[in-house]
């Protein structure tokens, strides 16, 4: 184990490129089992989830062909189904959330896919109904081994059917939509999540030869095709760090550009941190973003207290309201932060009152922050790092307090972002990494 010290209060400058984004990733590289042809990947991130996946990939028969740390081509001709059944997949898939979606390919292509309850972030239930559900609609039969928590999918045949999905949610949408791509008919999916993530995976499947239209939308209609052919893909750049950069760069008072961030998806991204009183400009397809000593939050034109809360694509993303939440601290008024979909992501505001941030945690669900619009800064202190989120949150805190922080646990930040602290390094944080 590893933690990172930190001595805040120094300001960042310079520009940063975003690294591949995490959520896409793990889609398209499940996706390279929907064919036995080569599937080139590029911009894929360097970070511990995903290098679990193409691990596992590996372990089932995957060829692998790393052409540099974020560049790799797949091929998945000769696949060891049995590496299912194993221990070493039950061990190997359970830690790893994502890993779930290998499942919709597995059962598209070879009538089966097994899954261990998988793992991940501990921020609250994320349950697998969706998946299973929809899997089943297209004709698969379902079994759970309750004593080791195994779940399995079996079909000779997948049928295309019309479905409307209980949520909408992304990795749900994924599979399903995975699944449909190579079953006999025409199936629509309706609910389904509309985000960038998959819109790329349909305009991935989509040149492999299958048939997908709506994307974008909230309807997905998919003709099966027999087979999939292999491509050329290229990952867009993480709207969730690029989010996380903008709140290091406000948080110190700094000057930083970030560079090639797709403007066009980033949704209501730009629009929720101007709400917060924080000046973006677009550059191109750049943000900068200048150095600010005060910035003040916006109430609604009646003069009501402002709510950041997520909602569904193209609402804004439930993975930036922890950074949103640590933002708020310094800002000159309050906001309330709504977490509607896990109810345990904001449990990590204790470290923030710890270090003197003004929160009020309402409920699981809810907390108010007074903004102390930099007139009192953060103290140092040590802390652990309870998710992916919550941990790069509390880094942006270390970051713009006085004093030096320590953070325990950094496996989880490293799970979502790499080579963080060599990046902030090179924009001037003063940030060491040390062995336990």
């Amino acid at each position: 184990m590893a933690i990172f010290k930190i001595e805040g209060g120094h300001k960042l400058s310079g520009s940063i490129t975003p690294q591949g984004a995490k959520n896409e990733a793990l889609q398209i590289i499940c996706a390279v089992l929907l064919t036995p042809e080569k599937v080139r990947i590029e911009n894929i991130p360097n970070i511990i989830d995903v290098n679990k996946l193409i691990f596992i990939l590996g372990e089932l028969g995957v060829k692998i062909e790393k052409h540099d740390v974020n560049t790799y081509t797949f091929q998945a001709d000769d696949i060891n189904l049995e590496y299912l059944e194993s221990p070493e997949f039950k061990r190997d898939g359970s830690s790893l959330r994502g890993s779930i979606m290998i499942v919709g390919p597995l059962l598209a292509r070879f009538g089966k896919g097994y899954i261990p309850r998988p793992g991940g972030d501990k921020i609250g239930r994320r349950r697998l109904d969706t998946h299973f559900e929809g899997f089943i609609k297209l004709g698969a039969t379902f079994r759970y081994n309750r004593e080791e928590h195994f779940y399995g999918v079996d079909a000779e045949e997948l049928f295309g059917t019309d479905m409307l999905l209980d949520e909408a949610s992304v990795t749900g949408t994924a599979n399903i939509l995975m699944a449909a791509v190579l079953a006999t008919g025409k199936t629509s999916i309706y609910n389904a999540a509309c985000e960038p993530y998959i819109q790329q995976l349909s305009k991935m499947l989509n040149s492999m030869g299958a048939k997908i239209t709506g994307v974008g939308s909230n309807l997905l209609e998919i003709e099966g095709v027999k087979e999939l052919k292999g491509c050329t893909h290229r990952v867009l750049p993480d709207m969730i760090e690029i989010g996380s950069w903008i709140g290091m760069a406000v948080m110190t008072k700094s000057e930083m550009t970030i560079k090639n961030v797709s403007w066009k998806d980033l949704g209501q991204i730009p629009r929720v941190f101007q709400k917060l009183g924080i000046n973006l400009e677009k550059r191109n397809d750049d943000i900068y973003i200048p150095a600010q000593e005060s910035y003040e939050i916006q109430n609604y034109i009646d003069g009501s207290f402002l709510t950041v809360s997520d909602a569904p694509w193209p609402g804004f993303t439930p993975d930036l309201l922890s950074i949103v939440l640590v933002v708020a601290t310094q800002a000159k008024g309050s906001v309330l932060i709504h977490q509607k979909m896990f109810e345990s992501r904001l449990f990590f505001v204790d470290k923030l009152i710890d270090m003197g941030a003004k929160v009020i945690l309402c409920d699981p669900h809810r907390a108010t922050v007074i903004g102390m619009d930099h007139q009192s800064s953060l103290k140092a202190t040590t802390m652990t790092s309870p998710d992916i989120r919550a941990g790069i949150s509390l880094l942006i805190a270390a970051l713009s307090a006085q004093g030096t922080s320590v953070i325990h646990n950094i496996d989880q930040i490293d799970r979502g972002y790499e080579d963080i602290e060599g990046r902030l390094k090179a924009l001037g944080a003063k940030i060491e990494r040390i062995e336990e």
